[in-house]
């Protein structure tokens, strides 16, 4: 799997890490009842776990969950606007979503249950 990120968009992942230790991981939101079910987010978490890949970038490591990964093209984009704080992916044959939204979850300890439920992490 690789996401080719953009220069704006490098930029902002890079501008909401704010010099501090963090990774991305991309999530494929498979919340219950909250109203964004099969939506992708960009959580910034502490460290990898174990059921995590890295995703190839030309940027900052992005993580995903293994099971995460059949959501998801092999080959994707990761661009950004100047005036948004959301992020676009997309791939050659569709768009995944025009508001990719980042959760920072440093500091954040996430139960087993939640970790594909972002609407349930606080």
């Amino acid at each position: 799997m690789r996401i080719q990120v953009t220069e704006l968009a490098d930029r902002k992942l890079r501008d909401n890490l704010a010099g501090k230790e963090g990774m991305y991981k991309l999530l494929y939101d498979t919340g219950e009842g909250c109203g964004c079910d099969g939506i992708p987010v960009l959580l910034i978490v502490d460290r990898q776990d174990a059921n995590d890949e890295v995703i190839e970038t030309n940027s900052v490591p992005i993580l995903i969950d293994r099971q995460h990964q059949i959501y998801f093209e092999a080959l994707m984009s990761l661009d950004a606007e100047a005036n948004y704080t959301s992020f676009k992916l997309r791939s050659d044959s569709m768009t995944y979503s025009n508001n990719v939204k980042i959760r920072d979850l440093r500091g954040i300890e996430v139960p087993a249950s939640q970790a594909s439920n972002s609407c349930a992490l606080r």
